[in-house]
């Protein structure tokens, strides 16, 4: 007997937001259907002491200490500004009040 229905990948379908052709339902269906066999298959792997994991590489981020350099053209870069206002560029105002 089939666990999985046309019904079933009519709803799984639409909880997906897929336009599935109605021809493609009983494919589907087949489909659904072998994926649930394989994952049984899997469950009946003993995992007994095999420790939870995300990923088969353990990924680790490279982290540095933040810093302040201060940049020796900072005074040039503000000059370039069309408008200078102190240690800020002036742009212009582009929300209405």
């Amino acid at each position: 007997m089939s666990k999985i229905s046309a019904d079933d990948v009519r709803k799984v379908a639409g909880l997906a937001r897929l336009d599935l052709p109605e021809d493609k339902i009983a494919t589907y269906t087949g489909q659904l259907e072998r994926i649930l066999e394989y994952v049984a298959h899997l469950e009946q792997v003993d995992t007994e002491g095999v420790p939870p994991t995300t990923r088969a590489v353990e990924v680790v981020n490279v982290t540095r200490e933040d810093a302040v350099d201060p940049t020796p053209v900072r005074e040039e870069l503000l000059n370039l500004s069309p408008q200078r206002e102190g240690d800020f560029f002036r742009v212009p105002k582009i929300l209405a009040d």
